[in-house]
C-alpha cells in the first residue's frame, strides 16, 4: 500500500463522460452532487478519442482534452465548479493502447509509423513486431473482404499522399504514390488484409482480441513521458486530483509504471483496475492506493447469495437446459473449454508470436532442447489455461514464490497433455521462461554456466512480459465474456470479479475481507456498479433473491412450459430446434430488470440476451453471426419474458419485492460503509436497473428536486427514493466525520446472538458507527423471523440510528425484530 500525499476521496460519483453528457452537463450536476455527499467527481477518460465514442477508451491524442467534451477550457471550467463546492476530480486514464481509428490519420502518431515504419520516431510507441512476418510491414487487417476481391475499392489520391479505401484512409510511403496499384500496396509499410486475418496474422498487441486498439508501449520512459504530460500537467495545475488506471495487466511492467506515475503525480490517490480472483492478493510494492473495487462487489454480492438455495437453482437448471458439461454443465469445465477456444482461435497470432521467441531462445542455449513448435505451441496453451489468475508478474519480488507455485501447478497439469514424456520437456522451458527464468536454470543466474547476450536477455524479458500479456486477455476473454455466459444458472454471479461456480459467501469471509482491506488497503476503491458491469447492483439484487427460492423459479417457469422455451427454427445449421439456455438467461434478465409484462423493456433486454448469446459463441457469434437464430431470439423475448407470457414474472415480483427490498439497501449500506472509497455509478443513489453495455452507458439523469423532498421531511414513496436517502445520509456522514472511515480507522465485526444470527452483518467502525443489515431475507422469513435474535451495540453512545433518529444505549442487547423494525438496514452513529 502506497498512501496518498493528498487526503483521499471520501466517495468519489462516476459520469461517463460522451458528447450528449460533455463537460458543461456535468458542472451542472454539481451542486446536486455536492448535496448528496460525495467528495469527488469521478470521470470517464477525457483525452482526445475517437469521435462519437460513447466511452473514450479509443484515445487518438494525448495531448488534447476531448473537443466533443469541451476540451481544456471545459474541463478547467468543471474543475473550478466542482472545487467551489467542495469537489475535487478523478479521472481515467489508459496508457495501454490507442485507436486504430477509421480515418488513421485522427491518430497522428499512428499516422507518422505508417508512412515512415520503423524509421519513425513514433514507431517505439507501439507495440509492433516487424519481424513477425508479412515481409516487415504493420498487418492491418480492415477490409471487408480478401485483397483481391477490395482492389476495386481503392483510391490513390497522389496529391495528397493519401491512399482511401471507403471511409479509411492511409499515407503513402514517400516515393510511392505514382506505382501501379498491387506495387503499391506492397511497397507500403502496412499491409491492408482481410480483417479475418487479426486472430492469426496480426503482428502488433491489442486490447484484448480488439484490433482496432493497438498496444503503447509506456514502459519506454520517452512513451510515458509523451503520453502523459498533458495528464500531469492537469495534476499539478490542480485540475485532477486523483487517477483510475485503466487495464494494468496490459502493461508489461505494471508496477514500474505505477512507480514513475506515482512519481509524476506527486503521490495523487490512484487506483488500478486489477481484477483479482479467489484469494489472490494485489501486489504490496504498487505504488496505488489498492484496486477499483471488483473484489468488494463479489464480497457484498456472495452475501445475498443462499448456499443451499443456488445448489438447489442448479438442479432446476440443469433439468431445464440439459447442458453439456463444457457447455454449462459444470463451472470449471466450462471455463477450460473456453479457454482452450480462446487461446486457439482468438489468440493465436499472440501465441505464435510467443512460440517464436521460444524457439529462438532455446536455439540458443548450450543444449538446445529440440523442441517441436508444435511442441511449444501445445506447452504454451495448456500452461495459458490453467491460470486461475489474470496473470503472473515475473519482475514482482512480491509475488514471486506465489507465482512460482502457481505456474508450478499449471506445469505439472500441461505435462499430462503429452503423450510422449520427453516431448513434455518443452511445458518446462515455457513455465522457465515465464518465470523469467534462463532454461535449465531455477535461481535464474544466468542458465548453463554462461551469460546471457543481450539478444537472448531482450528475448526473455519479452516473453516473460507477453506471457503476462497473453494469459490476462486469455482470462479476460474465456471467462468474463464467455464463461460468464455459458453458465447462465445465477446470473448475478456472472459478474467481473464473481466466481460462478461458488456464488455464496459467509459473513465471515465478508468480515475476514473487511479487514484485511482495512489493514492493507484502507482506501481502496469499492464498487458495486459501473461501466462495465454486465448487470448493475440492483438488477443482481433482484436475481439474487433466486437464490433463495429456487423451486418458486422453477415453477414459474413450468407454468408455461413449452412456452418457456425459445425455439429457433430448423434453418439454424446445427442448433436444433429449442434454445433452452438462451430461455433462462432471457427470462432472469427480464426478471432482473423488472421489464413489465406487454413488450416494455423489450427494447432493453432483447440486445442484451442477443449480447449474451453472441458471446457464448454456441450459436451465434459476433463474428459467424446466424440471421435467423438471433431474430428467434428477439421474437422470443418480446413475446414471451417482456410479453404476454411474461404476467407470471409480474406477480413473482411483487411476492418477492420486500425481500428485493432488503438485498437493495443491504448492499448499498454495504458499500458506503465498510473499508475503502465507495464509487457510485452515475444514477445508483437510487433505484438503477442496467444492463450490459451500452444499456448502462446512457447518460446520467438526474433528481435533485427528490433529495430536496425528502431533506425537507418527506417520507420516501417508494424503494428508489429510500435507496436515495440512505445514500445520501452514508455519504454525508462519511465526508462529515472522514476520520472515522479513512485509513487510520478500525473495523470490528458485530455479532448478533439468536437463532437467526446468520441472517444479521453488522460491523463498527472506529468505535463511533454502526452497520446493521439484513442478509438472506426470505430464508429469515420462512424460518419465522428473527424470534429472539439480538444484537448488542458497542460500549459507549447513545447510538442514534440516522434514519429515522432513535436512540439506543450503547451496550444494551437490543432484539432485531425491533431493531430493525422499520426497514431491513440500519445505520447508528455516536456523534
Amino acid at each position: 500500500m502506497t498512501q496518498p500525499s493528498s487526503p483521499s476521496p471520501t466517495a468519489t460519483y462516476r459520469l461517463q463522460l460522451q458528447p450528449d453528457f460533455p463537460f458543461a452537463a456535468a458542472e451542472r450536476a454539481v451542486p446536486h452532487l455536492a448535496e448528496l455527499g460525495v467528495s469527488h467527481l469521478h470521470l470517464s477518460p477525457v483525452l482526445e478519442s475517437v469521435p462519437g465514442s460513447t466511452h473514450g477508451y479509443d484515445v487518438v491524442d494525448h495531448t488534447a482534452v476531448r473537443a466533443e467534451l469541451g476540451g481544456e477550457r471545459g474541463l478547467r471550467q468543471l474543475a473550478a465548479t466542482a472545487r467551489a463546492h467542495g469537489l475535487g476530480l478523478v479521472v481515467d486514464l489508459v496508457p495501454n493502447h490507442m485507436a486504430v481509428p477509421q480515418p488513421a490519420g485522427l491518430n497522428g502518431p499512428l499516422w507518422d509509423v505508417l508512412r515512415h515504419g520503423p524509421a519513425s520516431p513514433y514507431a517505439r510507441w507501439f507495440d509492433i513486431d516487424w519481424d513477425g512476418g508479412h515481409d516487415g510491414r504493420l498487418l492491418l487487417p480492415v477490409l471487408g473482404g480478401p485483397l483481391g476481391d477490395e482492389l476495386p475499392h481503392f483510391v490513390v489520391a497522389a496529391g495528397d499522399g493519401v491512399l482511401r479505401y471507403h471511409d479509411h484512409a492511409f499515407p503513402l510511403r514517400p516515393g510511392t504514390e505514382e506505382l501501379p496499384l498491387p506495387r503499391l500496396l506492397a511497397s507500403q509499410w502496412y499491409r491492408l488484409a482481410w480483417w479475418r486475418l487479426a486472430r492469426s496474422e496480426l503482428n502488433y498487441r491489442r486490447f484484448f482480441t480488439i484490433s482496432e486498439l493497438i498496444g503503447v508501449r509506456v514502459e519506454d520512459p520517452e512513451v510515458f513521458d509523451a503520453t502523459h504530460r498533458t495528464v500531469l500537467r492537469l495534476v499539478r495545475d490542480g485540475v485532477i486530483d486523483g487517477l483510475r488506471i485503466d487495464h494494468p495487466d496490459g502493461l508489461v511492467d505494471p508496477g514500474g509504471y505505477l512507480a514513475r506515475l506515482h512519481e509524476g503525480t506527486g503521490g495523487r490517490w490512484t487506483v488500478v483496475e486489477k481484477i483479482l480472483t479467489g484469494d489472490e492478493r494485489l501486489p504490496a510494492s504498487w505504488a496505488c492506493a489498492g484496486t477499483t473495487g471488483y473484489d468488494a462487489l463479489r464480497h457484498i454480492d456472495g452475501l445475498f447469495v443462499c448456499p443451499q438455495g443456488s445448489g438447489r437453482l442448479f438442479s432446476h437448471y440443469r433439468d431445464f437446459v440439459t447442458p453439456l458439461a463444457d457447455e454449462g454443465g459444470d463451472w470449471e469445465e466450462t471455463v477450460r473449454r473456453a479457454a482452450y477456444e480462446v487461446v486457439t482461435h482468438d489468440l493465436a497470432a499472440e501465441v505464435e508470436r510467443l512460440v517464436r521467441t521460444a524457439a529462438r531462445i532455446s536455439g540458443r542455449a548450450p543444449r538446445p532442447g529440440d523442441h517441436a513448435p508444435w511442441a511449444l505451441r501445445q506447452a504454451l496453451r495448456e500452461l495459458l489455461v490453467r491460470l486461475p489468475v489474470y496473470r503472473p508478474y515475473a519482475a514482482d519480488a512480491t509475488r514471486a514464490a506465489t507465482d512460482a507455485a502457481m505456474l508450478g501447478r499449471a506445469a505439472t497439469g500441461a505435462r499430462g497433455a503429452f503423450r510422449v514424456p520427453e516431448e513434455a520437456r518443452a511445458v518446462d522451458l515455457i513455465h522457465d521462461l515465464a518465470l523469467g527464468r534462463c532454461p535449465d536454470e531455477p535461481d535464474g543466474d544466468g542458465g548453463h554456466g554462461d551469460t546471457p547476450d543481450a539478444a537472448d536477455r531482450a528475448d526473455r524479458a519479452d516473453f516473460a512480459a507477453r506471457f503476462a500479456q497473453t494469459a490476462s486477455a486469455l482470462h479476460a476473454k474465456s471467462v468474463e465474456d464467455t464463461a460468464f455466459y455459458r453458465y447462465p444458472v445465477l446470473l448475478s454471479a456472472c459478474e467481473v470479479g464473481g466466481d460462478p461456480g461458488e456464488p455464496a459467501l459467509g459473513p465471515d469471509a465478508f468480515h475476514a475481507y473487511c479487514a484485511r482491506v482495512q489493514r492493507d488497503w484502507p482506501t481502496t476503491g469499492t464498487v458495486l456498479s459501473t461501466h462495465d458491469t454486465k448487470r448493475s447492483a440492483d438488477v443482481r439484487a433482484r436475481i439474487a433473491v433466486l437464490s433463495e427460492c429456487p423451486d418458486r423459479w422453477r415453477d414459474v417457469l413450468g407454468s408455461m412450459a413449452e412456452a418457456a422455451v425459445c425455439g429457433v427454427g430448423s434453418g439454424v445449421d446445427g442448433a436444433g430446434p429449442a434454445d433452452p439456455m438462451v430461455s433462462w438467461l432471457a427470462w432472469q434478465t427480464a426478471f432482473g430488470l423488472g421489464a413489465p409484462a406487454g413488450g416494455a423493456g423489450a427494447e432493453r433486454v432483447a440486445p442484451a440476451v442477443l449480447k449474451a448469446a453472441r458471446e457464448a459463441g454456441l450459436r451465434t457469434s459476433w463474428t459467424e453471426p446466424r440471421a435467423d437464430y438471433e431474430e428467434a431470439v428477439t421474437e422470443f423475448v418480446h413475446s414471451g419474458p417482456c410479453g404476454p407470457l411474461g404476467a407470471p414474472l409480474a406477480v413473482l415480483d411483487a411476492e418477492l419485492a420486500p425481500f428485493v427490498r432488503a438485498n437493495v439497501l443491504g448492499a448499498a449500506l454495504l458499500h458506503l460503509t465498510m473499508p475503502g472509497v465507495p464509487d457510485l455509478y452515475q444514477g445508483s443513489e437510487r433505484l438503477h436497473t442496467a444492463l450490459v453495455d451500452p444499456d448502462n452507458r446512457a447518460p446520467a439523469r438526474f433528481r435533485p428536486e427528490l433529495l430536496a423532498e425528502l431533506d425537507g421531511g418527506a417520507a420516501p414513496l417508494d424503494l428508489s427514493a429510500e435507496k436515495l436517502r440512505l445514500t445520501a445520509t452514508a455519504l454525508r456522514l462519511r465526508r462529515r466525520r472522514p476520520e472515522w472511515f479513512g485509513a487510520a480507522a478500525s473495523y470490528e465485526p458485530v455479532r448478533a446472538e439468536g437463532p437467526a444470527a446468520d441472517h444479521c452483518v453488522a460491523f463498527c467502525r472506529s468505535g463511533r458507527v454502526v452497520t446493521v443489515l439484513t442478509r438472506l431475507s426470505l430464508r429469515l422469513v420462512e424460518t419465522g423471523g428473527w424470534w429472539d435474535t439480538g444484537l448488542r451495540l458497542p460500549p459507549g453512545g447513545p447510538w442514534r440510528e440516522l434514519l429515522t433518529g432513535r436512540e439506543v444505549p450503547g451496550g444494551a442487547l437490543v432484539g432485531l425484530s425491533e431493531l430493525l423494525a422499520d426497514a431491513p438496514v440500519a445505520l447508528f452513529a455516536a456523534e
